[in-house]
């Protein structure tokens, strides 16, 4: 036997899977995510501002008295009234205090102030070894997809996409964040009941998207569709194979959501789904001339009805005052039929 030959060979073969970061990346996303504590009242709970800055210190006043409110404790991150253009402080020091939170043993969860944009220019700063050894829920929506995506690829534990901490935070919004936060709960979320004097509910209802009906069960994946396409090509968006993909959106026209949904797919993300729930897009419409012009539906049902997977629209999630709190890596089930959407099992330990 040739000592030597043998030993190319296996060296030849661990250079290759080394080289090989998209294999190593799919295999850690097929593991299931790791559960983060609950939350208990008592609990010091860190404050944020990874994307755009609040106007006013006033405003973190609402948000720690809200939080107070939820029966936690709040700490402000060390940066969170910095201004940095429309940043809330410079890429590295909001990147810093994230880092912080996450090895802070007196912090629980972490909370995003709010959201706007700038949370996907600090993910190359992140310690992602501190972030891993530290699971906490983290809350927040609309720009903080770009955190819930890169910890979903890089941590391997599950988030919150839920309202933000600066949030109206109504009954709606709280009844099921705790449910789910804190009590370990495992909710059906069904659209509320239309309460116009008609016959037939209009508002808050949801559609089937094309022939793509009946259930549907994996991994929630998803988020603000701009900031989740913006991170396509990028180490810091996961593997959606066999996840159940969830959207939501705010103030774009029809034929950027067009655009986007058709990058996605020339991408590989509505490649092999389980399942896709479209929430709310909020001011969703060509502000000019719409004559001939797709509507919302048509682009959903062109991209997301096609895909022989259980697929539907208008679940209550998305830039509105209530909505659902939705567990970023939990399992879940979908009824497209029903407009309905479970989760399988307890998110927090």
């Amino acid at each position: 036997m040739d000592i030597n030959a043998t030993r190319r060979q296996i060296m030849m073969g661990l250079t290759a899977l080394l080289s090989a970061p998209q294999l190593m990346a799919r295999a850690g996303d097929a593991k299931a995510a790791t559960k983060p504590s609950r939350l208990r009242v008592g609990d010091t709970v860190g404050l944020i501002e990874p994307a755009s800055a609040s106007d006013e210190p006033f405003q973190i006043q609402l948000v720690e008295e809200a939080i107070v409110a939820m029966g936690l404790k709040p700490k402000r991150a060390t940066h969170v009234l910095d201004r940095y253009g429309y940043l809330a402080g410079k890429d590295k020091d909001r990147a810093a205090d994230i880092n912080a939170m996450f090895a802070d043993k007196e912090v629980k969860a972490i909370f995003a102030v709010r959201g706007g944009w700038g949370s996907a220019r600090l993910l190359p700063y992140l310690d992602w070894n501190i972030i891993r050894a530290n699971p906490k829920l983290l809350t927040g929506f609309s720009d903080i997809t770009a955190l819930h995506m890169a910890i979903a690829a890089k941590g391997g534990f599950v988030t919150l996409h839920g309202p933000n901490a600066g949030s109206a935070w109504g009954k709606a919004s709280w009844d099921i964040y705790r449910e789910i936060a804190f009590e370990a709960g495992t909710p059906t979320f069904t659209n509320p009941v239309g309460e116009e004097d008609r016959l037939v509910q209009r508002r808050w209802r949801t559609r089937v998207l094309g022939t793509g009906n009946g259930k549907a069960r994996g991994k929630l994946l998803g988020g603000n569709l701009t900031v989740l396409t913006a991170l396509a090509g990028t180490p810091y968006l996961p593997s959606f194979d066999g996840a159940i993909l969830f959207l939501e959106d705010v103030d774009e026209a029809e034929y950027r959501i067009d655009r986007m949904l058709t990058q996605l797919g020339q991408a590989g993300v509505l490649k092999n789904l389980k399942g896709v729930v479209f929430g709310q897009c909020t001011d969703c419409v060509n502000k000019g001339n719409s004559y001939g012009a797709f509507t919302l539906n048509d682009v959903l049902t062109q991209h997301l009805g096609g895909l022989g997977v259980p697929a539907y629209q208008g679940a209550y999630f998305g830039h509105i005052t209530d909505q659902f709190t939705l567990p970023v890596g939990g399992m879940a089930e979908i009824d497209a039929d029903a407009g309905t959407l479970r989760l399988l099992e307890p998110v927090v330990v």
